[in-house]
Parts: structure tokens; C-alpha cells; sequence
């Protein structure tokens, strides 16, 4: 995506997560991106970030990030998102703002801040905290 302007790329990038293409999502990363998950971490290169996401993506029958707002300013990218993830129990929903660096048609830097207990309430209970 050479040519795309960075707010595409990015767009591209949601729009695979969206068809649960974890592939062809992290082919949109460079191979040294820093993926800044705020309250977990960071994580920096292209095969990282995909065995990362992976084992939880696969989990969800469904995934829909949907874009509430998004803006751009030269090579970055800055999206409101509210994440959907379709967990065996039902639909986790998350709160989401993203940061985005793209260059030459690769995101660079994505950093997405969240509140995790938001995130992990929703989740299942183990049995001996139920």
C-alpha cells in the first residue's frame, strides 16, 4: 500500500482485523513496529505482534472494531474505536483510542489505549470465583 495515503492505510488495516485477517493485518506493520497496548505493554516487530494477538483473536468467532471517529495530520493517525470481540459467552466491548505512525505505506507505531478492567470484567469468572 505504497501508495495509500497513512488514514488508509490505517483504515485497511481495522477493515482486516474486521474479516479476522490477523495476516494480512500484520502485513500492513513494518518489520520493527512498536505495538504499545498501554495497560499490557510493549511489544516491537511484525511476528511478535501477530503471536501475540493471535491466541486471543482466534478465540472470537467475531471481530468488529468499529471506527467512531478518526483523524490525520501528516503520517499519523489517531482513531476513537469502540472494540468488539464475540467471546463463546457473547460480545466483549471495549473503548478504544488508537495512535497510528505510517511510513511508506507501513505502520511504524501503534499504540492503543484502554481501560483493561473494561476489558477483562467482561470476561467469563473462573468457577472458584463465581
Amino acid at each position: 500500500m505504497n501508495e495509500a495515503t497513512p488514514e488508509e492505510v490505517v483504515t485497511k488495516f481495522i477493515d482486516l482485523i474486521n474479516q479476522s485477517d490477523l495476516v494480512g493485518a500484520t502485513n500492513l506493520l513494518s518489520e520493527n513496529c512498536e505495538y504499545d497496548n498501554v495497560p499490557m505493554g510493549k511489544v516491537f516487530g511484525r511476528e511478535t505482534i501477530l503471536a501475540q494477538l493471535g491466541p486471543m483473536m482466534e478465540r472470537c468467532a467475531e471481530i468488529d472494531w468499529i471506527t467512531i471517529r478518526q483523524v490525520s495530520s501528516g503520517s499519523v493517525v489517531m482513531n476513537e474505536r469502540l472494540d468488539k470481540f464475540l467471546w463463546p459467552h457473547g460480545w466483549v466491548e471495549m473503548p478504544c483510542a488508537g495512535i497510528f505512525e505510517v511510513k511508506d505505506g507501513q505502520i511504524i507505531l501503534w499504540r492503543d489505549y484502554f481501560d483493561l478492567p473494561t476489558y477483562t470484567n467482561q470476561l467469563p469468572k473462573p468457577p472458584d470465583e463465581s
